[in-house]
């Protein structure tokens, strides 16, 4: 029960990484909200299960790109579980897999900017009460391709590595309030988001991998859960990859 007593929100959390983290959470004691944008459904599916065993749960709705939206959501969580201590931003945003040459700067501008819109709003709306309590924990959702871009990645790169050093400032300036910030940064991961790319290709990266395979959401929630707890209390500002040892910092 690495999180018992703790008030959690994970944002993205219909699904995937999110979901997975969400419910490892509440399996260790924390009360978890459920960000979601556009799927009720799941989400709803997610605190169900969370419920079902024995775990305290629920859903909220909110766009992360919108500041009011966000503000609302932070009201509504405080009033239905209490006061998060401990934040996951791992809401990503959609963009399109091309070349360079081939971008669009609107594609380009609508992942970098909404993507560091989602961890700057959140912060801003969830921060402030781990200040007052004097402890917390952010933990931000990146992508090794922050460090190791691949081909077409450009946009998804670049946001990512904006992401790790909003963290990284975050970790200079709240840690003398008591709030840590780490970054966890996935590998190939098996989520809907990846469903595009072949068998062949998921393959190929497994081989290359240490461990010899790709990683599951659970995985990843694995480190979260691990990082956010208070047997990692003295890290912070760390970038942790879960990436089966391809990647090696």
């Amino acid at each position: 029960m690495l999180m018992k007593g703790k008030i959690v929100l994970v944002t993205g959390a219909s699904r995937g990484i999110g979901a997975a983290t969400a419910v490892l959470l509440a399996r260790h004691g924390a009360a978890v909200g459920v960000n979601y944008f556009r799927s009720e459904g799941p989400a709803a599916a997610v605190v169900d299960g969370i419920r079902k065993g024995g775990g305290t749960a629920a859903a909220f709705k909110a766009d992360v790109r919108d500041a009011g939206q966000v503000e609302a959501m932070s009201g509504e969580v405080s009033r239905t579980l209490g006061p998060v201590d401990t934040l996951v931003l791992n809401a990503s945003i959609n963009f399109p897999i091309v070349p360079f040459l081939e971008y669009k700067w609107d594609d380009f501008e609508a992942k970098l900017t909404g993507e560091l819109k989602a961890a700057f709003f959140c912060c801003k709306a969830f921060v402030p009460a781990m200040v007052k309590a004097g402890k917390g924990c952010v933990v931000g959702i990146s992508s090794g391709l922050s460090r190791h871009p691949g081909h077409g990645f450009c946009a998804h790169s670049t946001a990512k590595s904006g992401l790790d050093a909003f963290m990284k400032s975050l970790a200079l300036e709240l840690g003398p309030k008591g709030i840590r910030v780490n970054v966890v940064a996935p590998g190939l991961t098996v989520t809907d988001a990846t469903a595009f790319q072949s068998q062949k290709e998921k393959d190929a990266v497994a081989g290359m991998t240490p461990l010899k395979r790709i990683a599951l959401p659970e995985d990843v929630a694995g480190a979260v859960l691990v990082v956010a707890s208070d047997e990692a209390r003295f890290v912070s500002g760390a970038y942790i990859p879960v990436s089966g040892g391809i990647q090696m910092p």
